[in-house]
């Protein structure tokens, strides 16, 4: 990189308040900005910069002097220009950090500033925190926002939960009834290796195989329970939770039930149609009373062996933790497959009861965190009865 160049870029890093020492130092033309990087340095000061972070009443004529450049945009127009001067990552980090140095949360609520908003964990996350305070003028605004968010995790995750489960409860039985997300690839392409045509340089099966997406009876359908901690610090695993709630309730193959617990028990199974009402019935903060979301849920263990039950806590249990675990390894034993997961969340070590945790695993119950990438997989495994030891081994091994 030229030397002009990391002297902008250090401009940039160090702000305004070092111009000066730039413009004495010998050669530092190069610290002189162009003027799309002058409105990265205004986008940037208005959080970063010691004179003007803290709010953006600084935003405005006057607020930085004059002189210097175009003047400063209000809120509405700063999230546009940072939109469109940083890739889309980055804009997260700043957005992010906005909320959180300048005290942003009161102004989220207003219509114009949520459509300049880019969509991100965060920011749903303090949404559901305050989602009473929506003013009536917002509430349409937050709908389509908390969309925008759900269609991006579908994008994620959709079509993957979709085939594994397809692939872990069908898997035996095959349909007349063609479905590209149903299409069992293995017997496909094992059936049909003998009609390889070389110059194409591909297999042209005779006849394609779908995995059977249809129960015979209601016993012979598998059961989800989703049971979700929604205590203040749960807010990106309640999000994955919901959408992932919503895509197992629309497979025929499935029974799905999702329990939100604090203190008090709320059965949301009803919300699963929409995926932003689902959401919505959610209610982030207060205590927790694990031991008594799980003593509700156990009434919908009907066929343990074809139950699969997910408790999604950070096992801060604040009521009977005895019960809570007694409960747990009675569910075990009469055969439904439980697993226990701390977190739900892109990255990050999660904060959890790590005395629980290991009390939970040592009577077989797998305990760990999961990125949402690695959901399908392990809905796969969980569903197919194999060993889920693999998830919490990776997972101890990032906690070394």
């Amino acid at each position: 990189m030229e030397i002009k160049e990391q002297m902008k870029r250090w401009r940039l890093i160090l702000g305004e308040e070092s111009q000066d020492q730039f413009d004495t130092m010998d050669g530092a033309g190069g610290a002189q900005l162009s003027q799309e990087q002058w409105l990265m340095d205004q986008a940037l000061a208005a959080i970063y910069n010691k004179s003007t972070a803290g709010g953006f009443g600084s935003f405005g004529p006057g607020g930085r002097g004059a002189g210097k450049g175009p003047s400063n945009p209000q809120i509405t127009r700063w999230l546009g220009d940072v939109r469109t001067l940083f890739d889309k990552e980055l804009v997260k980090i700043v957005q992010a950090d906005a909320m959180e140095r300048c005290g942003l949360k009161q102004l989220i609520f207003e219509p114009e500033l949520l459509e300049q908003m880019e969509p991100d964990m965060s920011l749903a996350t303090t949404i559901l925190l305050l989602k009473d305070q929506v003013p009536k003028r917002s509430k349409d605004s937050v709908r389509e926002f908390m969309a925008k968010i759900v269609e991006e995790i579908n994008k994620l995750l959709e079509s993957d939960i979709r085939r594994a489960v397809t692939a872990a409860v069908n898997r035996r039985q095959h349909s007349p009834i063609p479905s590209a997300a149903a299409l069992d690839f293995p017997t496909t392409i094992r059936r049909g290796i003998k009609n390889y045509n070389r110059e194409l340089g591909k297999i042209i099966p005779e006849h394609y195989y779908f995995f059977d997406r249809t129960t015979k009876t209601a016993a012979n359908k598998y059961t989800v329970i989703l049971d979700v901690d929604q205590s203040g610090s749960m807010g990106e695993s309640v999000i994955y939770s919901s959408i992932m709630s919503c895509i197992l309730a629309s497979m025929a193959a499935l029974r799905t039930r999702i329990v939100a617990f604090d203190t008090q028990v709320v059965d949301l199974t009803e919300k699963c149609e929409d995926p932003v009402d689902l959401l919505f019935g959610f209610q982030l903060g207060g205590g927790t009373d694990i031991n008594k979301s799980i003593q509700y849920c156990r009434q919908f263990v009907e066929n343990p062996k074809k139950t699969l039950f997910f408790l999604i806590s950070d096992l801060m249990e604040g009521g009977n933790r005895a019960g809570m675990l007694r409960n747990l390894e009675e569910l075990k034993g009469s055969g439904a497959t439980l697993v226990c997961l701390l977190a739900i969340a892109d990255g990050g070590k999660p904060y959890y009861d790590a005395q629980m945790a290991q009390r939970i695993a040592a009577v077989g119950i797998p305990c760990f965190a999961c990125s949402p990438q690695k959901l399908p997989a392990l809905l796969e495994r969980a569903l197919k009865g194999q060993d889920l030891m693999v998830f919490q081994k990776e997972f101890e091994g990032k906690g070394k």
